[in-house]
């Protein structure tokens, strides 16, 4: 599933640069700002992702005042196959029933809290997914019911708690928990598949604390 996942995340961020005549305006004054196409470099402040629309970035963001993604909608900064530093969210990353989460090579402080999610299939890749993959994140990760095609929490950096439950994901690859280094817990319950290294060749997650559930072995 993730090379599937890689290459139409590419083939789909290429075609929305292409097609983009107006995004969102970069150093928007660190004023409120709402992305339904592209979020060009800049700092900007509280950053919206609207009820069923989609954001798409490159990184060189940097954003002050929280990341919120509505339902439905579809959030995608950065890849795996482009590593680098990508920015900084501040404020912490929220989601209510996403379709799509997709975070690489940032700094999120304040944590990341998605509940929920808006099943498996839909636009804008046909198939929904959360890829959350070599970030630094300051603060507790909560991802809890999402009902999508794939997860993947890969090779990030964690100063807090994470806690990962009942994530019931349609590919028998999904819930790929693999490579983290955790300084807090790290808590499994409820997900289906269970957590695995799939096709990721991921190693054990290093944690500080206790490894919980689902999770002990991992």
């Amino acid at each position: 599933m993730r090379r599937l996942a890689r290459a139409m995340s590419l083939a789909l961020v290429m075609s929305v640069l292409t097609a983009i005549a107006l995004p969102v305006a970069a150093n928007a004054a660190l004023s409120g700002a709402t992305c339904t196409d592209f979020l060009s470099p800049g700092r900007y402040g509280h950053v919206v992702v609207p009820e069923g629309a989609s954001c798409f970035s490159d990184g060189g963001v940097t954003i002050r005042g929280g990341l919120e993604i509505e339902p439905g909608a579809t959030f995608v900064l950065g890849s795996e196959e482009n590593p680098g530093d990508n920015g900084t969210i501040s404020g912490g990353v929220t989601a209510d029933d996403p379709s799509n989460v997709q975070i690489h090579f940032m700094t999120i402080n304040g944590g990341i809290d998605i509940d929920g999610g808006s099943g498996p299939f839909g636009p804008p890749f046909d198939v929904n997914w959360i890829a959350i993959e070599d970030n630094a994140i300051h603060g507790a990760v909560e991802i809890d019911g999402y009902d999508g095609f794939w997860f993947g929490f890969i090779r990030n950096h964690v100063a807090g708690t994470v806690t990962l439950t009942n994530n019931v994901l349609e590919d028998p690859d999904a819930n790929e928990y693999v490579t983290n280094v955790i300084r807090g817990n790290l808590n499994c319950s409820g997900n289906d598949p269970a957590p695995q290294v799939g096709d990721s060749e991921g190693e054990p997650n290093v944690v500080s604390g206790n490894k919980t559930g689902q999770c002990a072995d991992l």
